[in-house]
This record gives structure tokens, C-alpha cells and sequence, in this order.
């Protein structure tokens, strides 16, 4: 277990960017934490430091569900960004397709997964995130 604190949404993109060049090619990393925790800002980092898009490039799946980066110019990173939040049952998460995006060698970053913990392999990352007074962020990585 890793702990880190970020006191702005340039820190916790820059934390994400280190955390992805710790990341193997074929990964499913779990982003835990409550509404406004940061999860997405640190998704863009993740996505930004793997060289699959820019930050600004980056907003959250919440609405459909997923979203498809790279591999780009130079760079073979393929990244999914999926948000359960608006599910309900692991039926309407298997509508998704998610077992064949599992299987693919990508990194798959799932905000809100804690729900649905039994569709995701024990092999995964959680990183646990939790908002403090303005931009302060308590980043926790568990392997």
C-alpha cells in the first residue's frame, strides 16, 4: 500500500502520470472514492503519462459509459475509462461488453467498479481516493 497527497488538480494529474509508468501493459485498475474525489482527474493523468490523450482531452464516461483511448502516433497504449455509477446490476454492467474489453491487452481504468467487485480479476489495482478541504486529495494504491 502506497500513500500520497495532492493539494491541486495539476498535482493529482501529475500523480496519475507517475502512477501510469509504473503500470504494465495489460492492466485493470479500480478508482474508488465518492463523488468529487478526484477520480477523473486522476484517470487524465493516467491517460496523459501512457501517451493515450491530453488531459483536456480526457472527460468522464458518466453518461456513456465508456471511453476509448489510443494508441496514438508513437505510442501503443490502448486505455478504457469506464463509470458504473449509472448501473445498477451486474446484468446492465454485462451489457457493456466489459468481459471482452477485460480480455484485451489495455490498461482498464473503472471508476465506481467497488460496486460490482466480482466482474473485475483479484489480479486488479485499487487506488482509493478521498477529498479533503479544497483541491486536497488522499491518493491510496493498494496492489
Amino acid at each position: 500500500m502506497r500513500s500520497f497527497e495532492t493539494k491541486s488538480e495539476e498535482e493529482t494529474i501529475e500523480l496519475g502520470r507517475a502512477i501510469a509508468r509504473e503500470l504494465p501493459r495489460k492492466a485493470v485498475v479500480l478508482l474508488i472514492g465518492n463523488l468529487g474525489a478526484g477520480k477523473t482527474t486522476l484517470a487524465k493523468g493516467i491517460i496523459s503519462g501512457l501517451g493515450a490523450a491530453e488531459p483536456e482531452e480526457v472527460t468522464s464516461p458518466t453518461f456513456t459509459l465508456i471511453h476509448e483511448y489510443g494508441p496514438g502516433e508513437g505510442n501503443n497504449a490502448r486505455v478504457y475509462h469506464v463509470d458504473l455509477y449509472r448501473l445498477d446490476t451486474p446484468e446492465q454492467v454485462a451489457t457493456l461488453g466489459l468481459e471482452e474489453i477485460l480480455d484485451r491487452e489495455a490498461i482498464v481504468l473503472v471508476e465506481w467498479g467497488e460496486r460490482f467487485p466480482d466482474l473485475f480479476p483479484a489480479a486488479r489495482i485499487e487506488i482509493h481516493l478521498q477529498a479533503f478541504s479544497g483541491a486536497m486529495r488522499q491518493v491510496i494504491i493498494n496492489q
